[in-house]
């Protein structure tokens, strides 16, 4: 009853249906993981007709998720691993040997800082606790309906002065990071679930799996299309309700990440909704977009480009966009989604009761709209 309860609710829209099987005996196979990490649920689901295959490659699904958790984790320590929490306690006293994939995650996270002039920036641990510490208790407050108080900008300001790349040593020889602010802390929430996503799915695809589709609380990545040659129909979740409020039909391989602000979220005492992403220019939670979908190969890269598309106007995202193609040699396409009283004069807007929706123009042909 769980599997199917969880599977209603997946973003892989039209996936949650086993398929009846063909002449070659193959069937959609899917399973679910509630305790793999990264506090969300993890759906793998393949066409194969290799059922014990495809027990084994969720195994080894189930441990790459939790062993990236580990890796990544900020609040918990775990025996025989330097994880980044142990990173951030040493921040100002010593440099840490750490995992290769960690210094990879932190690498790729610098690159993005510079490809996005700061508008993403993993080095604002020491701002994003505060901002956590005030969403945790305001969603108390919210639950006992009561509005919640914001943090003081002096606070905001005060530890915004403690963040950026300049603090952070990475020395790939010695394996070692090194933060040498001692109130600098790094904080990888957009860019964590999705590296470990990419890399699970190589994992897969060198133990042989194809015809498959991960779906990690909203980072979906695909590996092939269906075995009969069609696309997995992706839904784009609605931020005012249950299920897709439409669905991105693209062949082959490719990662859809998207970054909302209906999730861990609290009202404050002005009545306004205040997300989890926070924008570095303002030091307050983004607000322009009700959510943003980032479409491209790498589903590490994807997240960190639908954080930073979050915070910036659609012109500044589509420069980033723009940077990230000629830098990466990659595909990538983007999907805002406005309240409909946003003024909107993209030339490639859908509008809907409730939303008008912008997209990349080369996803023209790849939307199909409730």
């Amino acid at each position: 009853m769980i599997l199917a309860a969880v599977l209603a609710m997946s973003v892989l829209s039209g996936c949650a249906e086993t398929e009846k099987p063909n002449k070659e005996s193959w069937q959609t196979m899917q399973n679910v993981t509630l305790d793999s990490g990264f506090d969300t649920v993890i759906t793998l689901i393949e066409q194969t007709d290799e059922a014990e295959a495809f027990n084994s490659r969720f195994t080894v699904l189930c441990e790459s998720f939790r062993y990236y958790n580990n890796l990544f984790d900020i609040y918990n320590d775990y025996e025989g691993i330097n994880n980044l929490k142990t990173v951030n306690d040493q921040a100002g006293v010593a440099p840490v040997k750490v995992d290769p994939e960690l210094i990879e995650l932190l690498k790729k996270g610098q690159e993005f800082y510079e490809l996005s002039d700061g508008a993403f920036d993993i080095t604002m641990g020491s701002l994003l606790n505060v901002w956590h510490e005030y969403r945790t208790a305001g969603i108390a407050l919210n639950e006992q309906g009561q509005r919640a108080p914001l943090p003081q900008e002096e606070e905001l300001k005060q530890v915004a002065q403690h963040c950026g790349f300049d603090a952070v040593v990475i020395d790939e020889q010695a394996g070692t990071v090194f933060i040498t602010d001692p109130d600098v802390r790094i904080a990888v929430g957009g860019i964590a679930k999705g590296f470990a996503t990419e890399k699970t799915a190589k994992k897969l695809e060198e133990i042989g799996s194809d015809h498959t589709a991960i779906n990690a609380g909203g980072n979906n990545r695909t590996i092939g299309s269906k075995r009969d040659g069609t696309p997995w129909n992706v839904g784009i979740q609605n931020p005012d309700g249950e299920g897709a409020l439409f669905l991105v039909r693209i062949e082959g391989t490719n990662s859809f990440v998207t970054s909302g602000d209906y999730e861990r979220f609290y009202i404050g005492e002005d009545g306004k909704r205040y997300q989890h992403i926070i924008d570095p220019s303002t030091l307050y939670p983004a607000a322009r977009y009700r959510s943003v979908t980032v479409i491209t190969p790498d589903s590490g890269d994807a997240d960190c480009l639908s954080t930073a598309l979050t915070v910036l106007s659609i012109e500044d995202g589509q420069k980033l966009l723009d940077a990230y193609r000629k830098q990466s040699g990659a595909s990538a396409e983007a999907i805002w989604i406005l309240p409909e009283s946003e003024n909107v004069s993209d030339s490639h807007v859908h509008r809907m009761p409730g939303y008008n929706i912008v997209y990349t123009e080369n996803l023209e042909n790849y939307l199909v709209w409730n």
